[in-house]
């Protein structure tokens, strides 16, 4: 029997700073509504994706993609399952797919806005949220195009147990590279030390963390740049010739009601570097080029992951948000939302 109804997380309310308990709601739609048309399937999701972008989607600013409305469905990508295919449609009940359907349990979504899941060796449906979804992507083409790194490089990479940074690290040793991790605490450190490979990580917690880069670091080549603020600032300081700075995000910032501003940046001019801010998305038709690469690293135990599950169903994603800046998850957050379908193609 399908369920009678449905859960969705709509955004309440707009916060100043912090996200709030009151920013978003739960609604309880009826499932009769949900009707794949055309072209069209009902998926059920079964993991949610929780990312710092998502900070800025809902603040009311002009950005790469509109800002969430109030009492719309907060924006999300996740992966689910095909539970009915409209007429027409290229899938069929079963099939994993991912999508930006946003906090929803069920979602009906045109084919076009979805993409079924290749599972080789190796790779499983979580992955298309981490290494083969928008963090391994970012990662990809954040050292590919924007950082352009070279063998025997130095590579530092900020926020760097959180979901990109963890790919940016990896695809960074297997380029040849010299790479420096920068996360908080020493257990994170250790982490990235042992398990991720990396050369050396640094805590940006000590209170020796400064004196830390200027000893292990030196200067450098090629900075992914996760945090912004203080670090940033910092970093600027601590560039090679001709360095390259991938600006991918600014966790210690997204919650300021006024962002800091830059002071090292002068360094940009004398050593003729380049700081570049870039979006994944702009990188769309490149896609499958990444994508063969990275399923390969997974395949062969190249590419290591790690997830952060939230259990608890749809209504843990709000509270769980919060988590990606305070620095409260290793490796990529992410809700379970369902554990299998419960639909079938008959209803």
């Amino acid at each position: 029997m399908p369920p009678s109804n449905y859960k969705q997380i709509v955004l309440n309310s707009r916060p100043v700073a912090d996200i709030e308990p009151d920013t978003f709601r739960t609604e309880v739609r009826p499932f009769s509504e949900l009707n794949p048309g055309s072209e069209q399937a009902l998926v059920q999701c079964t993991w949610l994706s929780l990312d710092p972008a998502m900070r800025g989607y809902i603040r009311d600013a002009r950005s790469y993609l509109p800002p969430v409305k109030i009492g719309e469905v907060m924006r999300a990508g996740g992966i689910g399952v095909v539970v009915r295919a409209g007429l027409g449609s290229k899938f069929k009940v079963g099939d994993y797919v991912s999508g930006a359907w946003g906090m929803q349990e069920y979602a009906v979504v045109k084919d076009k806005y979805l993409e079924k899941l290749d599972l080789p060796a190796g790779v499983e449906p979580l992955d298309y949220l981490n290494v083969l979804g928008s963090s391994g992507l970012t990662a990809y083409f954040g050292l590919k195009d924007i950082g352009q790194l070279k063998a025997g490089e130095k590579l530092v990479v900020s926020g760097a147990a959180g979901s990109v940074g963890t790919v940016a690290c990896q695809l960074g040793k297997a380029a040849g590279a010299k790479v420096y991790a920068i996360a908080g605490g020493p257990e994170k450190c250790k982490w990235l030390e042992q398990e991720i490979g990396v050369d050396k990580a640094l805590d940006y917690k000590s209170p020796t963390f400064y004196a830390d880069v200027k000893k292990h670091v030196g200067y450098l080549d090629v900075y992914f740049d996760n945090v912004g603020g203080d670090i940033l600032d910092f970093m600027l300081t601590r560039l090679n010739k001709d360095a390259r700075i991938a600006l991918c995000g600014a966790i210690s910032q997204y919650n300021a009601v006024k962002p800091k501003g830059l002071q090292g940046y002068m360094n940009l001019i004398s050593q003729r570097a380049t700081l570049r801010g870039f979006i994944v998305m702009d990188y769309e038709k490149q896609y499958p080029e990444a994508l063969t690469e990275l399923r390969k690293g997974l395949s062969s135990g190249a590419i290591k992951r790690k997830f952060h599950v939230v259990e608890g169903g749809i209504e843990q994603a709000p509270k769980a948000l919060p988590m990606l800046f305070s620095g409260g998850n290793t490796g990529k957050l992410v809700v379970k939302v369902s554990a299998e379908p419960s639909v079938q193609a008959k209803l």
